[in-house]
């Protein structure tokens, strides 16, 4: 295509906006509402993997080591753990450490226990993948000097497989929620060009190349789909934005953080102005075939 014929249809795109006012005011009505929508479930989906993510990466075994065991024992069973395939790392907790941490998590009561100290020494271990931990945790049971290996079993099988079916859910609502919007929006921007179905037959009747004929409405599309997307990026953007701030000031100290605002905000914008423009094209062309019979 010359430069100057698209100049041309860059300049018709935007004419036809106005001459066309209330149509386009509808068209990115529609953008609007329906992009608004899917801004606030795609940042809840996002945090809500986050959340999942955060969960699972903190999921650890904790290997209790046998009282009788030697200080080279122990050394010989850490490089053990370490060795395993799904182990990504092995921390060391003594059992005074220990004893610190009841107290702090149940109360000074457990302060008691100072005098002579029931607990074990431990070994606190990460595996690279959260779902390898019950593998990992089989390996480590049968290690020599191991009293015992725990995860809480059930409950973190239980807390996997509702992550999981909560991110399919999410993944399947997600698609419907595109493609209600999709259908919305080309519909409405369909019924835009059904309003100027004449002047279509009219370039055709001179002699217009389907393309040629096309671009105008496919930039129209795009520019309609741009600017209905601009008000549900603010809106999410300041929403975002207090929500962070409200979520934090109640969450401090905790492991589990909503995604922070740089660079999250840009990506979802970003990815709303690929919506809003690639579904205001796609809705132009499907029209604009219609007519032209493609």
């Amino acid at each position: 295509m010359k430069p100057s014929t698209f100049r041309r249809h860059f300049r018709e795109s935007f004419k036809n906006l106005g001459r066309n006012a209330w149509m386009s005011f509808a068209a990115v009505s529609a953008v609007t509402v329906t992009l608004l929508l899917v801004g606030v479930f795609l940042t809840v989906l996002l945090n809500l993997n986050k959340v999942a993510t955060d969960i699972e990466n903190d999921v650890e075994v904790r290997v209790l080591i046998a009282l009788e065991t030697t200080d080279a024992e122990q050394q010989a069973l850490e490089e053990q753990l370490k060795g395993l395939p799904e182990v990504d790392s092995v921390t060391y907790s003594s059992k005074e450490q220990e004893l610190q941490n009841l107290i702090k998590d149940l109360g000074e009561d457990f302060g008691l226990f100072k005098q002579n100290n029931p607990l074990y020494d431990v070994y606190v271990v990460k595996t690279k993948q959260p779902e390898d931990t019950a593998k990992a945790t089989k390996k480590i049971q049968q290690l020599d000097h191991v009293e015992q290996a725990v995860y809480g079993e059930q409950k973190v099988d239980r807390l996997f497989n509702l992550l999981e079916m909560s991110r399919n859910i999410g993944f399947v609502l997600s698609l419907l929620l595109l493609f209600a919007a999709m259908f919305l929006i080309s519909n409405t921007i369909r019924m835009t060009i059904f309003a100027r179905r004449k002047e279509i037959e009219i370039m055709r009747l001179v002699g217009a190349t389907n393309w040629f004929i096309r671009w105008p409405f496919l930039l129209e599309g795009m520019w309609l789909g741009l600017i209905g997307s601009i008000l549900p990026i603010a809106a999410v953007a300041v929403g975002y934005s207090y929500v962070e701030d409200f979520i934090k000031g109640h969450t401090q100290g905790h492991f589990i953080q909503p995604l922070s605002y740089f660079p999250f905000i840009w990506q979802v914008s970003g990815i709303m102005l690929l919506i809003g423009a690639f579904i205001g094209i796609w809705g132009s062309f499907m029209a604009v075939r219609k007519f032209l019979k493609v």
